[in-house]
């Protein structure tokens, strides 16, 4: 008889949390989790202590783990540094990168994604989005730069895909990202950089506007 697959707990409660499966200012409770993922309550608690690490969840003494809640002002700052990081990344990239590797990107966010986008379907360029983060973050060959942005798309992940849903910004991301690959593909790091910035901008000026909505 074939073992059962290993389930990685942190990872797993991580998704939960940055997709809000498991919402802001839910108690997540030791036993329960232990039977559902069959493992014992060091484990969890190891998980727990790794999740707080990452800023999702808060300990409380005598209350115990609770996801975290971020205000409008923490989100803010967040961006402030997410602006920096992703034109850091985009930039260490192209740099380390052949330009021909971008192609794939380029190729990526064409008509058939504009077309896709204009019926709707913001979650294509979600994950179209997610690809290009994927790729640059490996090619950046940065693994603390890596570190800092995991942390920050486990906190940001819904009220991205929030954001994509907001008037005319899934057409202005779409356009956005369509300049940032075509300069990664011409090898100009110093513009896809530039470009990568102004799309974060935009992005948090767009939040602000609409932020009961996308907290």
């Amino acid at each position: 008889m074939s073992k059962p697959p290993v389930i990685d707990v942190e990872a797993t409660l991580r998704e939960r949390i940055s997709c809000r499966v498991i919402p802001p200012g839910a108690k997540l409770r030791e036993l329960p989790l232990t039977r559902e993922f069959g493992v014992s309550r060091t484990r969890i608690r190891e998980a727990f202590a790794t999740l707080e690490q990452r800023g999702l969840v808060e300990r409380v003494p005598h209350q115990g783990v609770t996801v975290v809640a971020m205000t409008a002002a923490e989100l803010f700052t967040i961006y402030d540094v997410f602006e920096l990081l992703e034109g850091l990344c985009v930039r260490l990239a192209v740099q380390n990168a052949d330009p021909i590797s971008w192609q794939q990107l380029v190729d990526l966010f064409n008509e058939d994604l504009e077309q896709a986008i204009q019926q709707g379907d913001c979650d294509r360029l979600f994950s179209a989005i997610m690809q290009y983060r994927s790729q640059t973050a490996e090619a950046a060959k940065n693994p603390t730069l890596s570190a800092f942005l995991d942390s920050i798309y486990d906190k940001t992940r819904t009220i991205i895909l929030r954001t994509l849903v907001l008037p005319g910004r899934a057409e202005q991301s779409f356009r956005e990202h369509c300049a940032i690959v075509a300069a990664m593909r011409s090898g100009d790091a110093g513009l896809a950089e530039d470009l990568k910035r102004r799309n974060m901008r935009t992005a948090r000026e767009l939040i602000v506007r609409y932020k009961d909505f996308v907290l």
